[in-house]
């Protein structure tokens, strides 16, 4: 394409992504003018639904909004609940809950690592392809997410959508003799995760490097997943911090309560997805996210795995920025949740009770987990016989569309710049690729729509 030339390329169906989208994007003098993320599957009203119910109905009501990630909106409707009524769920009951988060990250970081992101690096089409060439290869990933689906099945009830997690604990807990096969699974999945991060570091990576806001929750001692306190890191080359992107800037931090007034959602013409700002800058939620700010916590182990797979020590402040490399992160933190969930049967000792009790009254609150996309974010406003009146979900991947979209014209820029003139066709390999980076749950966030009706 000349610079002369303009063009618009519309990608109406995006390939190996969770849900669906599509993309548009216009050229105009050798300058990305237009890059929008359309996300156009109907709305989904969840919100809606909740309003006029029960206080104990929305953990599981929320689950159906993703059949890969259910256990996050469990988890986060859970804790917005128990915190508008003023209880506080700790010892094994939640150290089970992390259990089970384990079970999630575990199955949900394989699916996108295996199924739908390596192919990208390895020339393949889809996982089928992949099977072809890397037979052994995607019978480890397969083994790696059955162990993650078989932690959900015990302690949820079933794989997708789990129907045993109740407000304030389980309906059921697990014995320590139905946890010890799993323990033993868990044992041999460790091998294999130890293998994926191998694998994945093995990869040829392009240069990139993303220039967002960070939004992860923190939890200092701990890799955050189930819990802690949301916590900002600065873009690179604002308010004259140094342009580096691949070391850990200052943070911030805020109470979770806060979170309506850091995190303003709007809506966009382009999609049923609303587009969020952190305190109006763009962010960016998710793996790369959690790994740059919780990235010191992790296990003496994982951390080094970390550093022979290129990505520095977090202890020192490495940060990966490079959304390519999202794929290694995401290994370790498989690794991180297989070593986890081992540590946590082995400490295990059931609970007297199921669950604590979780009385109704009038309030409202706010609850927090990491998803494996990154903060998910839960708010109900209870009256005085426990209906839900108000409730507000964010996802990640509303969180992350604008910062998505801006990645795009990077990629796209940077490869017209690079010449000569790309093809249509390469021009759309390219797009979705880098929007597959960034693992976007497409049907989780299509949660919102205002509707105007105007009558003569």
């Amino acid at each position: 394409m000349s610079h002369q030339e303009s063009k618009v390329l519309r990608v109406e169906s995006l390939a190996r992504v969770e849900g669906e989208g599509a993309l548009h994007l216009r050229l105009q003098n050798g300058e990305v003018a237009e890059a929008r993320l359309k996300i156009y599957e109907p709305p989904r009203f969840f919100e809606a639904f909740l309003r006029g119910r029960s206080y104990t109905e929305p953990p599981d009501i929320t689950s159906r909004v993703c059949g890969i990630c259910p256990v996050a909106y469990q988890m986060s409707a859970c804790r917005a609940i128990e915190n508008a009524c003023g209880i506080v769920v700790d010892g094994q009951l939640a150290a089970l809950r992390r259990l089970l988060y384990c079970g999630e990250w575990i199955e949900s970081q394989t699916l996108h690592i295996y199924l739908l992101h390596a192919p990208d690096f390895l020339g393949a089409d889809s996982v089928i392809d992949l099977a072809r060439t890397h037979r052994a290869h995607v019978e480890r990933g397969l083994a790696l997410k059955q162990t993650g689906n078989a932690l959900m099945e015990l302690l949820g009830g079933r794989a997708i959508h789990p129907i045993n997690v109740r407000l304030g604990g389980f309906h059921r807990v697990p014995t320590k003799a139905e946890l010890r096969p799993l323990a033993e699974r868990l044992r041999r999945a460790q091998e294999h995760a130890e293998a994926t991060v191998r694998w994945v570091a093995g990869f040829d990576f392009p240069d990139a490097a993303l220039d967002n806001e960070l939004l992860a929750l923190a939890e200092p001692g701990t890799y955050a997943i189930d819990s802690g306190t949301p916590t900002a890191m600065a873009a690179p080359g604002t308010a004259g911090l140094p342009a580096d992107s691949d070391r850990a800037l200052p943070t911030r931090t805020f109470p979770l309560h806060e979170f309506p007034d850091h995190v303003a959602e709007t809506q966009v013409p382009h999609s049923t997805a609303l587009h969020s700002r952190l305190d109006g800058n763009r962010h960016l939620t998710g793996t790369l996210a959690r790994y740059a700010i919780s990235g010191r916590w992790l296990p003496v182990g994982v951390r080094q795995a970390a550093q022979e797979a290129g990505l520095g020590d977090p202890r020192e402040g490495a940060v990966c920025r490079n959304p390519f490399r999202s794929i290694i992160v995401r290994a370790i933190e498989v690794r991180y949740a297989v070593g986890e969930a081992l540590r946590l049967i082995d400490a295990y000792e059931p609970p007297p009770r199921p669950y604590v009790d979780v009385p109704a009254r009038a309030g409202t609150g706010h609850g927090a987990t990491e998803a494996p996309r990154g903060l998910l974010y839960h708010r109900y406003t209870l009256d005085t016989d426990g209906t839900v009146t108000e409730a507000a979900l964010v996802p990640p991947t509303a969180q992350n569309q604008a910062a998505i979209e801006q990645d795009l014209r990077r990629a796209v820029q940077e490869r017209l710049d690079a010449g000569p003139g790309p093809t249509d066709a390469e021009l759309t390999t390219l797009c979705e690729r880098t929007i597959r980076n960034h693992d976007p749950c497409i049907s989780c966030s299509t949660h919102f729509l205002d509707l105007t009706v105007a009558r003569d």
